[in-house]
């Protein structure tokens, strides 16, 4: 079983930045690729990066390209998602997931809310 927890949720203004961590215990995250969702009031989850499992390469909704930066540290067996440039639209609450071959293991999410 891994156990996914997130933290760094919070309010900030249109146009700041927010730093999201998502801590596991229960296994090591290494052999995991680790994906980033969100999900905002009214709408179906949906996905925002994710990273593989050495951090080699990562990809991203088209709607986050270029403004957050996912990556991790296995040493901390923590993931991470820099989130510069928010928008009102990226109001949601985050969900950090594990997947090995599909994403098993969720964490219980952290709010994020960017007032305009």
């Amino acid at each position: 079983q891994v156990r996914l927890v997130e933290s760094g949720g919070g309010l900030v203004q249109a146009g700041g930045s927010l730093r999201l961590s998502c801590a596991a215990s229960g296994r090591t995250l290494s052999t995991y690729s680790m994906g980033w969702f969100r999900q905002a009031p009214g709408k179906e989850r949906e996905f925002v990066a994710a990273i593989s499992w050495s951090g080699g390469s990562a990809n991203y909704a088209d709607s986050v390209k270029g403004r957050f930066t996912i990556s991790r540290d296995n040493t901390k067996n923590t993931v991470y998602l820099q989130m510069n440039s928010l928008k009102p639209e990226d109001t949601a609450v985050y969900y950090c997931a594990a997947r090995r071959y599909e994403y098993d293991y969720w964490g219980q999410g952290t709010q994020v809310t960017v007032s305009s």
